[in-house]
This record gives structure tokens, C-alpha cells and sequence, in this order.
């Protein structure tokens, strides 16, 4: 008997499938060229937490074509999730220039060449400017700062290698270099000083083909953040601020870093302000969330 309509379309993908034993269409992907990075290759630093930003951003890049290589601090997470993705990793700490330069050379004797690089490491810590302590200034400097000048210079390198040379630069950035927040002078202070450094990168390296961006997220449930929107009252604070009416998610994120990652995107220098228009009404201050949270315990009391 056979078959008509609709199913009968669906049958040899549903059947080589099952033959090639594929747990879902990643590899099916690859296999026909589809996906908006086919035949591409990426670098993703900070993916060793798991369902963390990188992690998010990396899954959808192999779910689109692309040969990843995931790079951070944990060797069981990044194991894990590169045979996950059918990718590979590499133990890399963002404030070791060696380590850095090693993630670089591994993307280049792995797949060839780097054509996408993208550093999600990040760090925070919530003080007033009085009261950050020097350990904590020089730990936030040496992640969100010198860390990232590692990065981009070692991508940079590996992409001028390529043959052809170029390639896309995505740097996670945040919202409150944009719509400032109490108590993360330091956090707010690198972030800036990161997308300085893009802007760099851009107008240095284009001639290269090189195309460097920073994607900023507000408030995003993950992993680093789990404390946060553990507590009642926060997300209260901050729903109001957003025009779209919800708070942007770590998908929103990786598709924005997925487009940029793409050749459909003609852009570089820029910060994309990936957070449901957070920037427009702006961040709620300290004040503002106090009083949320204990508007919050009164009324659960």
C-alpha cells in the first residue's frame, strides 16, 4: 500500500532516520547542507555550566549546520555536551592568555579554520563601588576585560589564518551598560570596556572580513542568575520595564548570536540590544526591587 499527501513526503527523511539511528536532525542536518551555518565552523568559550548561555548557543549552532568546538573550565560538562552536539572541546580559562591561544590553535587543527568565535564568560558580583574589594575589581578585570582582549586577539589570528580569511566575533555583552543598576559599577565598567574592544576589532579587522559584535541581554534566567529569580519579588521588579512584556530567555539570546554568526548578517561594530526593549524604560535601581521583594513577603504572609 502506498502511501499519499503529506506522509508520503515525510517517509525517507523519517526513514534514514531510523536507519542511521540520528536522535534527532542534527546530524540529519549537516548531512543535507541545511541550516543557516552549513559547513561552518565556531568556537563557543563559556559553555561548561550546564543549560548556561553558552550551552544555549552552542546546541543551536550544531542544530544549524555548524562543527562547534566549547570551550571552559569543567572537562565533564564540556565532554558531555560536545558528544551531545557531535562536536568537540577544549579546557580553557578566559584569564590564561595560553589557555586562550590553545582554544584558538584546537579550532584550527580540528576543523581547519575558525569562521565563528563567540565568548559567553561572565562574571558578577554585587557592590557598591566603595565597597568592591581589590580581589573581586581584579578577578571582574582579568574575565570581563583582559579576558576578553585575549580572546579577540587569539580569533582574530585564526581567522586572518583562514582561507579565506574572515569570519563573525559575538562578545556577550549586558543591558546595564545601557540602563545602569545600583551596585555593579565594576560588572558595568568591563562590559563597557568589552564593547569598546568590538568596536576595535571591527574597525581594525574588516578588511579582513572580520565582523565583531556584542549581543546584551538583561536579566536572563540561567544558571548564574538561579539565586536571583530564586528569590520573591525580583521578576516582579523588573516585568514592568519591558515593553514585549516578558523578560528575554538564553534562546532569545542565542538566535540573535545566530544571526550575527550568519552571512545574512551585514553588520559589525555594534551592540544589539537583545531584551524585549529593557533599555528604552530602563533598569529597575535598588530601591525599586526592595520594595518589591517585601511587597512580595507581605503578601505570602
Amino acid at each position: 500500500m502506498f502511501e499519499t499527501g503529506y506522509e508520503s513526503q515525510l517517509w525517507p527523511y523519517s526513514f534514514l532516520m531510523s536507519v542511521l539511528n540520528f536522535k534527532d536532525d542534527r546530524k540529519w542536518k549537516k548531512v543535507q547542507g541545511m541550516g543557516k551555518l552549513s559547513g561552518k565552523t565556531a568556537v563557543v568559550l563559556g559553555a561548561a555550566t550546564e543549560n548556561n548561555m553558552g550551552q544555549v548557543i552552542a546546541r543551536l549552532f550544531a542544530d544549524h549546520g555548524a562543527q562547534v568546538l566549547v570551550g571552559g573550565r569543567n572537562e565533564a560538562a564540556l565532554s558531555s555536551l560536545a558528544d551531545e552536539i557531535g562536536g568537540e572541546y577544549e579546557l580553557c580559562d578566559i584569564t590564561n592568555h595560553s589557555d586562550v591561544s590553545n582554544l584558538a590553535e584546537a579550532g584550527l587543527s580540528k576543523f581547519g579554520r575558525v569562521d565563528i568565535a563567540v565568548n559567553a564568560v561572565g562574571w558578577g558580583v554585587s557592590k557598591s563601588l566603595i565597597d568592591t574589594a581589590d580581589e573581586d575589581l581584579q578577578k571582574m578585570v582579568a574575565v570581563q576585560f583582559t579576558g576578553v582582549h585575549y580572546f579577540l586577539a587569539e580569533m582574530v589570528r585564526a581567522m586572518m589564518a583562514g582561507e579565506p580569511q574572515g569570519g563573525s566575533i559575538i562578545q556577550i555583552s549586558s543591558a546595564t551598560t545601557k540602563a545602569l543598576i545600583n551596585n555593579y559599577a565594576a560588572y558595568i565598567g568591563t562590559k563597557s570596556g568589552s564593547d569598546a574592544l568590538i568596536r576595535c576589532v571591527a574597525n581594525d579587522y574588516g578588511q579582513f572580513g572580520i565582523r565583531a559584535n556584542s549581543v546584551s541581554p538583561a536579566l536572563t534566567q540561567t544558571p548564574m542568575t538561579a539565586g536571583s529569580f530564586a528569590v520573591p519579588g525580583v521578576v516582579d521588579a523588573f516585568l514592568p520595564r519591558y515593553p514585549l512584556g516578558r523578560l528575554n530567555t538564553a534562546t532569545d539570546v542565542a538566535n540573535t548570536v545566530l544571526w550575527l554568526a550568519s552571512d545574512e548578517a551585514f553588520i559589525t561594530g555594534e551592540n544589539i540590544q537583545c531584551n524585549g526593549g529593557l533599555t528604552m524604560r530602563g533598569n529597575p535601581q535598588a530601591s525599586d526591587v526592595g520594595a518589591s521583594i517585601a511587597a512580595a513577603s507581605k503578601a505570602s504572609s
